[in-house]
């Protein structure tokens, strides 16, 4: 009985090869032993007939292996940065469309980095959260509002000397006009200055409609205002668990990466804009030292507008730096706005080959045409909001980016609890 079922074992399994040989055949197009086709003549030779090509691991059918395979990866990437660039648009449209609410928040986000430490050492002082946060934000804004008011007064005390001297300065370039090398006369001074005044008076409804159009966005400008404050508020109070939220909503297998990636990324902001504050500062006063010992007027407000402008990398402070040697130029003549020239050149190279480096750090390193590019950029999809946000979200993405390509494990919390549905 032990041998009959042995037999009958065997003749089963032998039937299910051949069967199986059989069907993988005929998927093949090729004849299987178990049905055999007409005998082939050993002299037989089909013309025009090759070898089947081999079917690559890449390829989906039989036709993919006529297409040479550059090209077929040439295709793959063409589709690909397609629908990435379709992605991106349709994403900027979007930015543009509610940029009321997405510039507010990136404003909030730059300012949350900047006290976040404020906040850290009052926690570490054992004040309550909200406490902390609501001191730390009205402290700041009280710094913000003083500072304004200081460059407002000055600004207004100094208007009526600054007046003078703007028109003597336009006396001596109209007599540069009549002495110089134009040689005009005075019936030719006069009919260019009609012509200026008649301009101006045919665009008078042109500039009051833009100064309508001002005073419309001003309710835009008050609400964004509005928004920083409490953003900035939530943020620095609730931060972390609205980090901890957003996080929870990927996968489980990206959650640790892209957490790690996400408080790099945080800390590269941090020390992007404490850095920035920094050099502006630094900025500032060198630029306001040669202002004050050549007196020349608004010397105060014209450092406080090279601290603004110093946020924009590269070309912010230079620009806010020619503002001042144009009042230069008019209070005190062309020798003494070329001194101020050069100083806001040289603290610029101080500033690009000394503080930059030194104070950055590698962790913010970006390459100049990467600021630059990024800047552009920035202005021409939000203007100077855009500006100000490019750099720091170029710094932010680079690191983001490097956490994420990187083949290191993040290290896992002492309190983190592996469950397995399974052993291994």
């Amino acid at each position: 009985m032990r041998g009959r079922l042995r037999r009958a074992y065997e003749s089963g399994r032998e039937t299910a090869r051949a069967r199986r040989a059989a069907a993988e055949a005929e998927d093949a197009g090729v004849a299987s032993p178990a049905t055999p086709g007409p005998p082939a003549s050993p002299e037989a030779m089909v013309v025009g007939a090759g070898s089947p090509a081999a079917m690559h691991s890449s390829t989906v059918s039989r036709d993919d292996t006529e297409v040479p395979h550059a090209l077929r990866i040439t295709a793959a990437w063409c589709w690909r940065l397609i629908v990435i660039g379709i992605v991106t648009w349709a994403l900027i449209k979007v930015i543009g469309t509610i940029s009321i609410v997405v510039i507010p928040l990136a404003v909030a986000l730059l300012l949350s980095a900047l006290l976040a430490p404020a906040v850290g050492w009052l926690l570490r002082a054992r004040l309550p959260r909200s406490l902390a946060t609501g001191v730390v934000l009205v402290g700041g804004l009280a710094a913000v509002v003083g500072t304004l008011t200081l460059v407002v007064n000055e600004f207004i005390k100094g208007v009526p000397e600054l007046s003078e001297k703007s028109s003597q300065g336009i006396r001596q370039i109209q007599d540069w006009f009549k002495t110089g090398p134009l040689h005009l006369s005075d019936s030719q001074l006069d009919r260019y200055i009609n012509e200026a005044q008649n301009w101006i008076n045919g665009n008078t409804e042109r500039f009051t409609s833009g100064a309508l159009s001002t005073a419309a966005t001003l309710a835009e400008v008050l609400t964004g205002t509005a928004l920083v404050l409490f953003a900035t508020f939530f943020f620095l109070r609730d931060g972390n668990n609205i980090w901890r939220f957003l996080v929870r909503l990927l996968p489980i297998a990206a959650r640790w990466k892209v957490d790690d990636a996400g408080r790099a990324s945080w800390a590269t902001l941090g020390a992007y804009v404490r850095a920035t504050v920094l050099v502006a500062f630094i900025d500032a006063v060198g630029i306001g030292i040669f202002l004050v010992l050549f007196d020349i007027p608004f010397a105060f407000p014209l450092a406080a507008l090279v601290f603004l402008g110093a946020f924009i990398p590269i070309v912010g402070a230079f620009l806010s730096g020619v503002v001042a040697v144009l009042v230069a130029l008019v209070d005190s003549g062309p020798v003494t706005a070329l001194i101020i020239l050069g100083a806001v050149v040289g603290v610029q190279q101080v500033e690009g080959h000394v503080l930059q480096p030194l104070i950055m750090g590698r962790a913010v390193a970006i390459h100049p045409l990467a600021v630059i590019i990024g800047i552009a950029a920035g202005v021409v999809l939000a203007g100077i909001a855009g500006a100000l946000v490019a750099v720091p979200l170029i710094a932010v993405v680079n690191t983001a980016v490097r956490r994420l390509a990187a083949r290191t494990v993040p290290d896992t919390p002492p309190d983190a609890v592996v469950v397995a549905s399974q052993a291994p």
